[in-house]
């Protein structure tokens, strides 16, 4: 707790974070309209007393489409890396631990993968699985697996010749106990750490591939789409395309900021 109260930057970055938990998780009650209900009447309208961040090209309150663009991109983030931790940590526990053969292919699998661009193979994927905001959160994971391989398989080269872990295994633990009740727990702080960080890094990719249309489709919302609508009426609606922005930006700031103090508070060398 102290290395949160002596970081006035992560305390902002979990309140920012709580409000768009918040505010994405109680959409259906706090949207003050309909975030598909378009109008004519309000075409392109400037933010106003009635709809506070102004209206799209169809008559769409925007603050509605914010709040509940906020879903996607969460969910996209949180789901993506889900998959990656639920994939790399296990992967990479085990080549470091086992070592031989399995190291050496999960290791080259995983230069590989880490040789290309993170965004270029998130695209590749998703147009190979086709458009829609699922198939991105499966391109984003198994993109986003190579970065946990690696943290995993590194934290268990270090562990695996401590005395501890040398006790355990003396004492006759076998491999599966060793990794499950003795290594794992110590590697994962900077597992949470790096998710932490990580979702930062998908809600980006997700905004990025719903912008080139790869992610999630219109007319339900989403800060990418959003943009991607919005680059067409720059001069004449600059509103549309500021609101998601900053969304987008102040999400992902919060969870470097969050990610930074997680780390502090959970490294005891600090």
């Amino acid at each position: 707790m102290s290395a949160w109260l002596g970081r006035p930057s992560a305390l902002f970055g979990a309140v920012v974070l709580a409000v768009v938990v918040l505010l994405s998780v109680f959409a259906p009650w706090v949207a003050p309209y309909d975030p598909l209900a378009t109008s004519w009447s309000l075409v392109r309208k400037a933010p106003s007393a009635a709809h506070w961040l102004g209206t799209d090209e169809v008559g769409r309150d925007l603050l509605s489409r914010v709040i509940w663009g906020g879903r996607a991109s969460l969910s996209a983030g949180v789901i993506a890396v889900a998959i990656a931790v639920c994939a790399g940590v296990p992967l990479g526990m085990l080549a470091g631990y086992v070592g031989g053969w399995f190291d050496l292919v999960i290791g080259r699998l995983t230069d590989a993968m880490l040789a290309v661009p993170f965004l270029i193979l998130a695209i590749a994927l998703a147009a190979f699985l086709g458009p829609s905001l699922g198939n991105a959160m499966i391109a984003i994971g198994i993109t986003a697996t190579p970065i946990f391989v690696r943290l995993a398989r590194g934290q268990v080269l270090a562990a695996r010749s401590e005395d501890w872990v040398e006790a355990a295994r003396a004492v006759g633990n076998p491999p599966g106990r060793i990794l499950l009740r003795h290594i794992f727990p110590n590697i994962l702080p900077p597992v949470m750490v790096q998710a932490t960080l990580a979702i930062a890094s998908a809600i980006i990719a997700e905004a990025s591939l719903s912008f080139l249309g790869l992610g999630q489709q219109p007319p339900a919302p989403s800060w990418g789409s959003m943009l991607n609508t919005a680059q067409r009426f720059l001069t004449q609606a600059p509103w549309m395309a500021i609101f998601p922005g900053l969304a987008i930006f102040l999400t992902v700031l919060a969870f470097n900021l969050f990610g930074d103090g997680l780390r502090d508070a959970l490294d005891p060398k600090r």
